[in-house]
């Protein structure tokens, strides 16, 4: 790895979940509502950020920090096959599940907004 990639990252939090992401980078995160003709989406929940020189850790957040990305569409995740097996009583119930996503594609990391 070369300087250049490890530069400026932060660490976020969507969905009860949090992602390691720098600019450039695509991830998948919360499916949610997004008016027409917007292509953008604010991440404001910064937990992190880290460049070369300083590391900001929040208190739970960053003040001002936000994550600014662009929306690529939405996208199935992984199917999920469940199976419920009752013993001696000849019952089985199968599910299935599919989880969507939006995925976005990281492109500025904002300290102070």
């Amino acid at each position: 790895m070369d300087s250049s990639e490890l530069a400026v990252y932060a660490i976020i939090e969507d969905g009860g979940k949090q992602y390691r992401v720098s600019q450039g980078d695509i991830i998948d995160i919360e499916i949610r509502v997004v008016p027409d003709g917007k292509d953008t989406i604010e991440l404001d929940k910064v937990l992190l950020i880290k460049d070369d020189k300083h590391t900001v850790v929040g208190a739970p957040i960053v003040a001002g920090a936000k994550v600014l990305a662009r929306i690529d569409g939405s996208v199935k995740g992984k199917k999920l096959r469940m199976l419920k097996y009752r013993r001696r009583k000849n019952s089985s119930t199968r599910h299935g599940h599919r989880q969507k996503y939006l995925r976005v594609a990281i492109t500025d990391i904002r300290a102070n907004a």
